[in-house]
């Protein structure tokens, strides 16, 4: 079950007004700009940028990263195996399919399938 990219999750209020400063740290543009469930995300570098207001945010604050993988099945069969718990998912999103995993130890993680129809799949630098 190779992870092929791992973003830190950042809350922020505003994209347009966070997103200059990540593209400066990052030297890089945004690779994904989309809306989902009431929040705006943007992808730039290693960190996945989430906005809105703190109503809008509060179901996001508990995932602590979100980690791009081949499949969904070997992350479900993971928490079977582990005893982890499905929080939310799987889901079809505008980037593929996520599912939303609290870990034993209490680790919250988003991971997300990208259709390649959608997004290119590739590593992070």
């Amino acid at each position: 079950m190779p992870v092929l990219a791992t973003y830190a999750r950042v809350y922020v209020d505003d994209l347009d007004t966070a997103l200059p400063t990540f593209q400066a740290l990052t030297g890089t543009e945004p690779e994904l700009r989309f809306a989902y469930r009431g929040v705006e995300l943007a992808a730039v570098g290693a960190y996945l940028l989430v906005a809105g207001t703190a109503e809008e945010l509060a179901p996001f604050r508990e995932v602590q990263a979100t980690t791009v993988v081949q499949g969904l099945d070997e992350i479900l069969e993971l928490v079977a195996d582990e005893g982890g718990r499905i929080l939310d998912g799987p889901n079809e999103v505008p980037t593929g399919r996520n599912l939303t995993v609290l870990h034993p130890g209490g680790a919250v993680i988003e991971y997300v399938a990208f259709d390649a129809a959608k997004v290119p799949v590739r590593p992070l630098p």
